[in-house]
């Protein structure tokens, strides 16, 4: 697969996406020497004339630069404790942005309609992805994007897929789409209204202006346009929504949800399955979902569709996807949940590593000891619950917790 996009860097490593393992600790030192440095940006720069780049391009961009130590801090950062999807969910469904939405929906409709007719991507869901990416253009970082690719190119870390990311970005610039001092962004290197990481801006990035440049930081068309063509290119379905709040009966099998789990709309209307306001789910045949209870059983169910798993590569988080869905749909004037999400207990990343210890010891398979409640640990969490006779939704509540050695507030 491609490099993902956007504040998907900054978010998988709390969106990010799949970055080269070059199998170095994160306990790396967070400084390099000036001289180290500079020898290092040297060899990046001949690594970028091998694969094209002018001369020219290569001097006004790669001189002058400093070892940004603020980048690696970043880099390195983890999140001592989860996010819950309550959490993650409210702070990004604000009613300023949904309505700040619908006025970008309605400002640029014509542009819009035109770009859905052409690459078949609804216009709602281009500026859901513009509102959770940038705030629709409001922020889209401050760092040089040189800079940084080149501080994390020279980092042990994760080298070999920035130093990559730096070329492209090398490459970018000397197809005059931007200047070196214009092409600022975020620590990892997304840029622009969208977003986009180097390696995606140089295979999905258009000119959708005419003016010559692919412009994602000063041209709302080329960014919407640019959008739509990535989302296209990674397998959006032409017609299909990405999914929906459903509601689900008493004594459903809970155990039946997780994204792995697929089943026919048909198949799910036999489970007891309903729309929220109790009738029928819509009869398409062959057409396929998977149920997402990201809050247990107490908060909201969704049934998500193929375009949901497009959304994932974007930013592979279930919490960015159903986010970015539920947008699009308050966008276009839809309601708010018919049931609220239900925060969980905060955990430390060391307790999550307790839990999966647990799990694992008791044969439910919770995968890697990593810290992050990710969906093995919560199937995993399933299982266990379905084992000891309670409500098997994978959700981390104090009962559970406190079964597998977990004490919370």
């Amino acid at each position: 697969m491609k490099s993902l996009c956007a504040v998907s860097v900054a978010v998988m490593l709390s969106v990010s996406p799949v970055f080269a393992n070059d199998a170095v600790e994160d306990t790396a030192s967070l400084t390099m020497s000036e001289a180290d440095f500079t020898a290092c940006v040297s060899r990046l720069g001949e690594r970028a004339r091998e694969a094209g780049v002018s001369a020219k391009t290569v001097e006004a961009s790669l001189s002058g630069l400093s070892f940004n130590t603020r980048v690696i801090e970043l880099d390195r950062a983890q999140p001592e404790f989860t996010a819950s999807f309550a959490g993650y969910f409210n702070t990004r469904m604000s009613e300023q942005r949904i309505q700040r939405g619908r006025d970008m929906l309605r400002e640029h409709r014509p542009l819009l309609d035109r770009i859905a007719r052409e690459y078949g991507v609804p216009a709602q869901y281009l500026v859901a992805f513009w509102g959770m990416e940038t705030n629709y253009g409001s922020f889209f970082g401050r760092m040089s994007v040189i800079e940084s690719l080149a501080t994390l190119g020279c980092d042990g870390r994760r080298s070999t897929y920035f130093s990559g990311e730096l070329v492209n970005a090398l490459r970018i610039i000397d197809e005059g789409a931007i200047t070196p001092q214009r092409m600022q962004g975020s620590w990892a290197g997304a840029m622009g209204h969208v977003q986009f990481m180097p390696s995606v801006f140089l295979e999905y990035a258009v000119d959708d202006d005419g003016d010559g440049r692919r412009d994602l930081w000063g041209s709302v068309p080329d960014a919407m346009a640019s959008a739509a063509n990535f989302l296209r290119g990674i397998g959006w379905e032409t017609g299909s929504r990405w999914g929906r709040e459903v509601r689900l009966p008493e004594g459903f099998d809970y155990s039946l949800a997780g994204l792995s789990e697929r089943r026919t709309l048909a198949e799910w209307q036999q489970q007891g399955v309903r729309m929220t306001d109790g009738s029928a789910l819509p009869q398409v045949e062959d057409m396929r979902a998977s149920l997402l209870l990201p809050s247990g059983h107490q908060g909201p169910a969704f049934l998500v569709y193929d375009n949901f798993r497009v959304i994932m590569r974007w930013n592979r988080s279930e919490f960015y996807a159903l986010s970015v869905g539920h947008l699009a749909d308050r966008i276009v004037g839809a309601g708010a949940l018919s049931r609220a999400p239900v925060d969980a207990p905060r955990l430390h990343r060391d307790q999550v590593k307790v839990v999966q210890t647990t799990l694992n010891d008791k044969g439910f398979e919770a995968g890697e000891v990593d810290g992050i409640l990710g969906p093995g640990t919560r199937a995993a969490l399933g299982r266990f619950q379905k084992d000891q006779g309670m409500i098997a939704d994978g959700f981390p509540g104090k009962e559970v917790l406190a079964r597998l050695g977990v004490e919370v507030e």
